[in-house]
C-alpha cells in the first residue's frame, strides 16, 4: 500500500498506527492527520529514534499496512 491510501482511509489506520507505536496518543494522530512527515516526526519525539529509524519503521508500517 502506498502512503497516498493510507491518508486517504487514515480514519481507519489511526487504530493501526496506535497498535505499533502505542505512545502516540489520540491528540498526536488527530494532528498527524494522515501525513508521512508528522507521523515519522512524532515517532522520534516519543520513542527518541533517530531520523533514519523512524523512516525505516514508517516504511515498513506502510509495506505491511492491510488498511
Amino acid at each position: 500500500m502506498n502512503w497516498d491510501q493510507i491518508e486517504g482511509k487514515w480514519s481507519q489506520t489511526k487504530g493501526q498506527v496506535q497498535q505499533q507505536w502505542g505512545k502516540l496518543t489520540d491528540d498526536d494522530l488527530d494532528k498527524i492527520n494522515g501525513k508521512r512527515e508528522e507521523l515519522k516526526g512524532k515517532i522520534q519525539e516519543r520513542y527518541g529514534f533517530a531520523k533514519e529509524e523512524a523512516e525505516k519503521q514508517v516504511a515498513e508500517f506502510e509495506s505491511n499496512c492491510s488498511c
